[in-house]
């Protein structure tokens, strides 16, 4: 009888565990895909120590939702990144969705569109088009995922920070005559969370290679301002929290101190953590020693006293 009991337990806390860490797929778009040709290219998902995720056609969200229990109502987007030419999935996505759930927020790891002119009409839009639509997604289902639809933020690292930081600086407030009920939503982040992000397209400091996937190596003057986002900032641009390491070679740190200038200027709340070491693509800095670890409780501190 003890036996058995025991061996319920077990399978009852095993099952509970197993739950946890099932996540919700979701595609953005439940019809035409927008600037998406037909063609034959396929998805590719290589593993080699971290998952890179290539040629997305068909871009989702991943929903890991944490115990109701334990949910604040704070949801996050996150952008992998990957120089806008592949997405390193787990150790700038996944990963961080499932330390978020520790914290009792939601995490939902969005899989976007690399630019392609094979495979797009209009590539320099794609990226974006995706996030929006994505913020616009989790709004819509918000009650039915346990989340304030006004604590919906956005993250991302390196290009995928260019992403977060284009959301947090081009967004609407939706359009309410639709028919589609998605599209009725407000596709503006509450708060932006950045690592070691991207921000500039000035060639004198931008990183080229997600440059040139983004708007080419001979752009219109005119994209380049438009995504430079040190540019965009607006009134309304959500609070900010900004991590950076100043050893960082791949993109300089310059980016996330024009960026925090910029929102000064504009009087937007924003927390900035520059550490001399860590150089660049650490996530959650679980491999490298250094006061760079210190960022996430330093990030869960500042979304417990956003207003």
């Amino acid at each position: 009888m003890n036996q058995f009991f025991l061996v319920f337990c077990f399978v009852l806390i095993m099952g509970s565990v197993s739950a946890q860490n099932q996540s919700l797929i979701m595609d953005l778009y439940p019809g035409e895909i927008p600037f998406q040709k037909v063609t034959q290219v396929k998805e590719v998902s290589k593993s080699e120590g971290i998952v890179r995720i290539s040629n997305v056609q068909t871009p989702q969200i991943q929903v890991f939702l944490p115990s109701k229990s334990s949910a604040n109502g704070q949801a996050v987007i996150i952008c992998p990144g990957g120089g806008y030419g592949i997405l390193a999935y787990d150790w700038e996505g996944t990963d961080i969705a499932k330390w978020l759930n520790s914290h009792g927020i939601a995490g939902i790891v969005l899989k976007y569109r690399l630019p392609s002119a094979i495979t797009q009409t209009s590539p320099h839009l794609v990226p974006m088009s995706d996030g929006q639509q994505a913020i616009r997604l989790v709004r819509h289902h918000a009650e039915e995922w346990n989340i304030d639809p006004d604590k919906i933020g956005i993250m991302g690292f390196s290009a995928g920070g260019h992403l977060a930081s284009t959301l947090g600086t081009h967004f609407d407030s939706g359009n309410p005559g639709s028919d589609d009920p998605i599209l009725q939503q407000s596709c503006r982040p509450d708060f932006m969370i950045l690592g070691y992000p991207v921000i500039s397209f000035n060639e004198k400091f931008t990183h080229i290679g997600s440059r040139n996937s983004l708007i080419g190596k001979t752009p219109e003057a005119r994209w380049v301002n438009y995504f430079s986002n040190e540019e965009q900032i607006r009134s309304d641009t959500p609070p900010t929290f900004i991590f950076h390491s100043q050893d960082d070679t791949g993109v300089p740190v310059k980016h996330s101190l024009m960026f925090y200038e910029g929102l000064v200027a504009k009087k937007i709340p924003v927390e900035m953590h520059l550490y001399p070491l860590g150089q660049h693509g650490y996530s959650l800095s679980l491999n490298k020693e250094g006061t760079q670890k210190d960022w996430p409780n330093s990030c869960i501190n500042w979304m417990k006293h956003l207003q």
